[in-house]
C-alpha cells in the first residue's frame, strides 16, 4: 500500500476514497469503566454484575454470574451507566475480549470493563470487528501494562487510533462480517447439540439401557464384564525425539497426537514428527491395525486416558515414550474400539487410579485393571455402525466451523487499515 493512502486491500467494489485516521475518543460520546466495588452477595438478587471474565468475544456469559443489590446498583450506575448498543472491552484478565452489549436491562460493570458509546455517524458493530482484528489486537497488545496485573488503562482506550470509513461502508463491513459471525454461531451449536446427543445415546447403550437385536430379531447375549488385560496388553516405547546416526527413521506418533484425538493413518503420517529408532524399537514399538494409543499421565487425574484406534498397519511409524499402547488378544470390531474406552464408566476408573502430586500418572499394571462390559461381536459391530454416521456428521461440521473461521480471520486481516 502507498504510505499516502489509507484504505484496505479488500473494499466493497462501491466505495472508495482515502478512510481517515481517528482515536476513539473522537468517534464516541462516552468511554468510560466500571467501578472497583465489591458486591456483598453473590446469590441471585436484583442486578448483575458483569465483570471480564463475563465478557467474550461476540457476547455476554452469563454463567457464573455475580449480582448486586438494588442499593449497590444504583451506587455503582452513577458512574457507569451502561446501555444497549454500547461496546464493552475487557481492560484486564483476558484483555481485548469485546462485545456489543445485547442486555436490555441495566446492570452494574466491574473496573476491568470499558464500555464505549459512539456516536451517530460511526457502528458499534464495525468497531467491534475492528477490536477483535488483527489489527484492533495488535494497537491493545502493544498498551498493555503491568507485571504482576497485566491491563489497558482508561486512557490508553481513549486514546486508540485507527482508519475509518464513512457510516455507509462500517455498516457494509460490519454485516457482511456479523453474517460471517451467525454461520459460526450456527455450526458451533449444531457440533455441540449433535455432542451432546452423542454423548446420550453412548451413555444409554454402555449402560446397556438400550440394547440392540440381530438382523433376525433375536436377543444378542449377555454383556461379559472382563478387564482389558484379560482381552488384551498393554506396553511402553522407549523412542525418544531423537536422531541418532546409524538408526532408521520412523514417524512418530506423540501424546499430543492422541490427546487431540487426531486420525493416526498412512495418509497422515507424513505431518508425523522424523526420529530415530534401533531394530529393538522397531519390533516392539510398532503399530498395527486395531491397537490403541492411550495417554498414561496428565496434570489432573481427570484428563489422563485419551486414546486413539489405529484403523491400518502403519509401515515404520512408532509410538513415543509418552504413551503406551493396548494390542488386544480378544476379536474386537476395529470401529467398536473406537468407542468403549472413551465412555464415562471407563474414564473414571482410570481417574480413580491416578497417581502423583504436580503429575498424574496411571501404571500398566492400574490399566490393565479397568473393567469392560464387552457385547458380542456382531453387536460390537451393530453399535459401531450406529454411531459412526453420528461421528461422521459431527466431524463434518468441524471442518465447515474451521472453514468459516479460517475464511473470517483471512477477511479481518484484509478489511481494515
Amino acid at each position: 500500500m502507498d504510505e499516502m493512502t489509507h484504505f484496505p486491500k479488500l473494499r466493497f467494489p462501491e466505495f472508495s476514497g482515502d478512510w481517515e485516521e481517528k482515536k476513539f475518543i473522537d468517534i464516541s460520546e462516552k468511554i468510560k469503566d466500571g467501578t472497583h466495588f465489591s458486591p456483598n452477595t453473590f446469590d441471585e438478587s436484583d442486578f448483575l454484575y458483569i465483570t471480564a471474565k463475563n465478557v467474550k468475544n461476540g457476547h455476554i456469559d452469563l454463567t457464573n454470574i455475580s449480582y448486586v443489590t438494588k442499593e449497590e446498583h444504583k451506587e455503582i450506575y452513577k458512574r457507569c451507566d451502561v446501555k444497549f448498543g454500547d461496546l464493552l472491552l475487557t481492560k484486564d484478565g483476558t484483555i481485548g475480549q469485546a462485545c456489543v452489549n445485547s442486555l436490555s436491562e441495566e446492570f452494574s460493570l466491574l473496573s476491568s470493563v470499558a464500555f464505549i458509546r459512539l456516536n451517530s455517524f460511526n457502528s458499534n458493530n464495525f468497531l467491534y470487528q475492528l477490536i477483535v482484528s488483527p489489527i484492533g489486537q495488535k494497537e491493545i497488545n502493544k498498551s498493555i501494562a503491568g507485571q504482576a496485573l497485566k491491563r489497558i488503562t482508561l486512557t490508553k482506550i481513549k486514546n486508540f487510533k485507527s482508519f475509518f470509513p464513512f457510516l455507509l461502508e462500517q455498516k457494509k463491513i460490519s454485516n457482511f462480517l456479523t453474517s460471517l459471525d451467525t454461520k459460526i454461531e450456527i455450526l458451533s451449536k449444531k457440533q455441540e447439540l449433535l455432542s451432546e446427543y452423542k454423548k446420550g445415546l453412548m451413555q444409554k447403550i454402555f449402560s446397556q439401557e438400550l440394547r440392540f437385536k440381530a438382523d433376525d430379531g433375536s436377543d444378542y447375549p449377555d454383556w461379559e464384564e472382563k478387564s482389558l488385560g484379560d482381552i488384551g496388553e498393554f506396553k511402553t516405547s522407549s523412542v525418544d525425539k531423537k536422531i541418532i546416526e546409524g538408526q532408521k527413521l520412523i514417524r512418530l506418533v506423540n501424546y499430543m497426537n492422541v490427546y487431540k484425538h487426531e486420525n493416526i493413518d498412512s495418509s497422515a503420517t507424513e505431518k508425523l514428527m522424523t526420529v530415530s529408532a534401533n531394530e529393538t524399537q522397531l519390533n516392539s514399538s510398532n503399530l498395527k491395525r486395531g491397537d490403541i494409543l492411550f495417554t498414561p499421565s496428565s496434570e489432573t487425574p481427570d484428563d489422563i486416558g485419551h486414546s486413539v484406534v489405529i484403523f491400518e498397519d502403519l509401515v515404520d511409524t512408532l509410538y513415543s515414550y509418552h504413551l503406551i499402547r493396548f494390542r488386544p488378544k480378544a476379536k474386537l470390531d476395529i470401529l467398536y474400539s473406537h468407542y468403549f474406552c472413551n465412555i464415562s464408566d471407563v474414564l473414571r476408573q482410570i481417574s480413580r487410579v491416578a497417581t502423583g502430586s504436580t503429575r498424574f500418572t496411571v501404571s500398566l499394571s492400574e490399566f490393565s485393571k479397568i473393567q469392560v462390559n464387552l457385547p458380542s461381536l456382531p453387536e460390537q459391530t451393530k453399535i459401531a455402525n450406529f454411531l459412526s454416521p453420528i461421528d461422521s456428521k459431527i466431524e463434518q461440521i468441524a471442518k465447515q466451523l474451521y472453514e468459516t473461521k479460517q475464511f473470517k480471520k483471512a477477511l479481518l486481516q484484509q478489511m481494515f487499515v
